[in-house]
């Protein structure tokens, strides 16, 4: 959620920040809501006032023997007129937090104007482009060939948009999320948690994927659980509700999980391979961070994601994305883009944000200064890295003209010292 006072004081900064991110929001209604909120906060006042200055009144009245029926049944009707001010205020304010926290974040000034993906700006690229002598074929191709990839059982256990990884495709996934974790926690110094996979209403609500995107989500029926879209849910809400320590910030963590989305792009698109999946594994970078120093914390969080790949060598582009292009919660975000011989395309493989104070005031995640004074802290995700995409990468810059895929150097000790995938 944006801070009230923007929305309250500078309604210009909001209507210019969701327009350059073409986002469709009736700001007079949040106005009038607004108004109505603090017309009935004077008018509970001054009949709160009134029925003081009437209960000195009728104490005086009373005191002196003379008769107060008449005070005192208007003070019971001033009684009944404060109840119902108090009661249309708490819808006023439901009202106006409910529109509230469907309002996406106010873009950085450093983020490019744009209206989609076309106008996000490429910063940096590391790498060559593989070369080959034959034609690279598609990880699905690959997958099935060595039959370390079976989308047709996986569509006959669950359905479509699924996966099933076999022998040694089973093997690469695990080798890259214990790679992963290895390396952020030995080498970038997070602290590695494993929450639960499932989160309440609460917790989605805290880091922004509640109320506007409840349709994209698997919800449990029962009772009011959802399965997490990213471990960022879960791991951002470990200090809900709390107040750190101004020297505990940042606060790094890494987590592994599956992911589980129900939306998964537009229909018939990416319907092959390891793409766009309902279900698949990540590890995720989690930061608690100073509000002084949030962003260069963000370009920190998006060298260790890209570090995954230089270790792979694995050639890449990082690009910020546009205004169009943010995320709902995002201040600002860099997108690392893996390059696939086998499709002649870039795909993103991480998204790398720093969501200033907006995840932070929903969920209530504070810090407390030297001083005494309490701030929200700014919080900050990013993949490090979409395992099956990774995994997308590994095959298609690795394979071989016969077919096998060679296995890089950073992952052999994880793989059993294996040099090779090949059929069995």
């Amino acid at each position: 959620m944006i801070d009230p006072k923007i929305i309250r004081e500078h309604i210009d900064v909001l209507e210019k920040a969701l327009a350059q991110r073409q986002a469709a929001f009736d700001t007079a209604k949040l106005r009038e809501i607004d108004e109505k909120r603090r017309s009935l906060i004077v008018e509970t006042e001054k009949l709160k006032n009134e029925k003081n200055v009437l209960s000195n009144e009728i104490a005086k009245l009373k005191k002196s023997g003379a008769d107060a029926s008449g005070q005192i049944e208007y003070q019971r009707s001033l009684g009944q007129r404060i109840e119902a001010c108090a009661r249309d205020l708490r819808a006023a304010e439901e009202e106006w937090e409910q529109l509230a926290l469907v309002i996406p974040n106010i873009p950085d000034s450093s983020v490019p104007v744009g209206t989609s993906d076309e106008d996000n700006a490429v910063v940096k690229t590391w790498g060559e482009k593989p070369a080959f002598d034959f034609a690279p074929k598609a990880h699905w191709d690959l997958g099935e060939d060595l039959d370390i990839l079976d989308p047709k059982r996986a569509v006959k256990i669950t359905g479509s948009r699924f996966a099933l990884y076999k022998s040694q495709g089973a093997m690469l996934e695990r080798a890259l999320i214990n790679f992963m974790l290895d390396l952020h926690v030995r080498e970038h110094g997070y602290t590695e948690v494993l929450p639960p996979f499932m989160v309440n209403r609460t917790s989605m609500t805290g880091t922004g994927q509640l109320p506007k995107f409840e349709e994209e989500l698997f919800h449990l029926d029962g009772v009011d659980y959802f399965l997490i879209p990213t471990a960022e849910v879960p791991v951002t809400n470990i200090h809900a509700d709390e107040i750190l320590k101004e020297d505990e910030l940042p606060i790094k963590y890494v987590s592994y999980t599956p992911c589980f989305r129900k939306e998964a792009g537009a229909h018939g698109k990416d319907t092959r391979g390891l793409t766009r999946l309902h279900q698949f594994n990540k590890v995720e970078l989690v930061k608690f961070a100073h509000p002084d120093n949030s962003f260069d914390e963000l370009e920190g969080l998006t060298l260790d994601a890209e570090d995954v790949l230089k270790r792979l060598n694995i050639h890449y582009r990082v690009s910020a994305l546009c205004t169009g292009d943010l995320g709902f919660s995002s201040a600002k975000t860099y997108d690392i883009e893996v390059w696939l011989p086998g499709q002649e395309i870039y795909r993103e493989i991480s998204s790398c944000s720093c969501f200033t104070d907006f995840q932070a005031r929903r969920a209530k995640i504070r810090f407390r200064r030297q001083g005494g004074k309490t701030e929200l802290v700014h919080t900050l995700n990013g993949s490090g890295l979409a395992i099956g995409r990774t995994v997308m990468a590994v095959m298609e810059n690795y394979q071989d003209a016969d077919g096998t895929i060679n296995v890089p150097e950073a992952l052999k000790p994880y793989m059993h010292g294996l040099d090779r995938i090949t059929r069995l």
